[in-house]
């Protein structure tokens, strides 16, 4: 027997013990769907839960195991197949009708523009986190957060989204590179390159490091962001300014950088900007694969930025992803958000296409701040990607959360 979608919202669902017999439910954010298989759709149908709505887009012929969900970035999934039955669409999230072959197919089709999974049973795809009570603000702390300033956002974001691309493996980026590691020179990091291989050509990753003031074993704790931009239609030396992809998240690093240049620091921080992300995580997956066992070890905690510059919901909502490893990691940001910003806080632990996945494929702690997951920034891999869609106070309260996590990983010395 075929399969009915009903939609019903989290808050209006109770306790899920109290859903009729063999009921499986997928979590969406604010939104549940509830689906049975067999005798359980009927019974499903028939007990008319309270609040639940049938699912309009349905299909006569549709099954669990044509269930699967996509992680895109922007909208490159529906762009490149417009004709795939979306069910739900959460933006960065969608469910969607897929015979299981043509998923198999399209699973690794675009390794870092969308990811296809089978949709599991009783999956949390990711969650909107429930606003807490204010948690109380450490005053060190709320002084470094006080250092995130707007004008030096802007002026960075500027600088990048000026070149006429950010392509790994063009000139304009060794030139974004060079001027991004001359930055940080100043502000009085140790920094270098780190080659980096994309298909045959070279590209380069920008490392920036500042010792802790602790006595040996010091930990590392590290942010990150892809230096790199893309123009898919064009061709490399095609205009790809890559303002909120990635410009936003650079420019932020180097924001959180400053803010951090002079603070005396229990442990490391390391800062990194990766070139070869949009081709397929090449910066950060040769990074991960040149650290010893031993220097893996030393990483406490990855924070990786990859556009935080575009509002894309009705609230300031950052989406947190990880995976369980990193589960420590989501909730001080969920803490930091709550006692430093007004960000409506997203969780998931479904971690793809961005340069925290390496570290968490090696079984390091990395977590992904983004915009909010209820839609998407279209414009992104294209021309259009332009500052003039940045919502700068948007950007810096995401810019507030990771610096007053990575000044609570750091510590200060005594």
């Amino acid at each position: 027997m075929n399969l009915t979608l009903y939609h019903i919202r989290k808050k209006s669902l109770g306790a899920r013990s109290e859903m009729p017999p063999a009921t499986s439910w997928a979590q969406f954010g604010d939104d549940v769907l509830l689906y049975a298989d067999g005798a359980g759709s009927v019974r499903l149908s028939a007990a008319g839960v309270r609040g639940a709505r049938r699912l309009r887009q349905q299909s006569p012929s549709l099954k669990a195991e044509h269930l699967y969900v996509v992680v895109q970035n922007g909208r490159m999934f529906q762009q490149e197949h417009p004709r795939v039955p979306v069910l739900l669409d959460k933006g960065r999230y969608l469910l969607v009708k897929l015979d299981p072959r043509r998923a198999r197919q399209l699973k690794d089709g675009s390794p870092t523009c969308y990811g296809v999974f089978p949709l599991r049973k009783n999956q949390v795809v990711f969650d909107v986190r429930d606003r807490v009570a204010r948690v109380e603000k450490v005053a060190w702390i709320q002084k470094l957060v006080d250092k995130i300033d707007r004008t030096m956002l802007e002026s960075n974001l500027t600088r990048l989204a000026s070149f006429q691309t950010r392509h790994s493996t063009s000139s304009h980026f060794k030139a974004a590179a060079i001027w991004a590691q001359d930055e940080l020179k100043t502000m009085g990091y140790n920094t270098r390159f780190q080659n980096v291989s994309v298909s045959g050509r070279s590209s380069r990753s920008i490392i920036a490091d500042k010792k802790g003031g602790a006595a040996d074993p010091r930990k590392v704790i590290m942010v990150t962001a892809h230096l790199d931009s893309i123009n898919l239609a064009g061709g490399a030396t095609a205009p790809a300014p890559g303002a909120d992809d990635n410009g936003s998240g650079s420019a932020g690093l180097l924001e959180i950088a400053r803010a951090l240049s002079k603070h005396p620091g229990r442990h490391d921080v390391r800062f990194i900007l990766f070139g070869g992300e949009e081709q397929g995580l090449f910066g950060s997956q040769r990074y991960v694969s040149t650290l010893s066992a031993k220097e893996r070890g030393r990483i406490l905690s990855v924070i990786n930025m990859d556009m935080i510059g575009t509002l894309n919901t009705a609230t300031r909502s950052v989406m947190l992803e990880g995976a369980p490893l990193s589960q420590r990691i989501i909730d001080s940001l969920s803490q930091a958000a709550a006692a430093y910003t007004n960000l409506t806080v997203e969780t998931s632990l479904n971690p793809f296409a961005s340069d925290h996945v390496p570290f968490i494929n090696a079984g390091i702690p990395a977590v992904l701040t983004i915009e909010g997951a209820d839609n998407t920034n279209s414009n992104i891999h294209s021309s259009k990607d332009v500052i003039d869609h940045i919502n700068f106070g948007f950007a810096l309260e995401i810019l507030r959360m990771n610096v007053a996590f990575v000044a609570g990983e750091i510590g200060q010395k005594v």
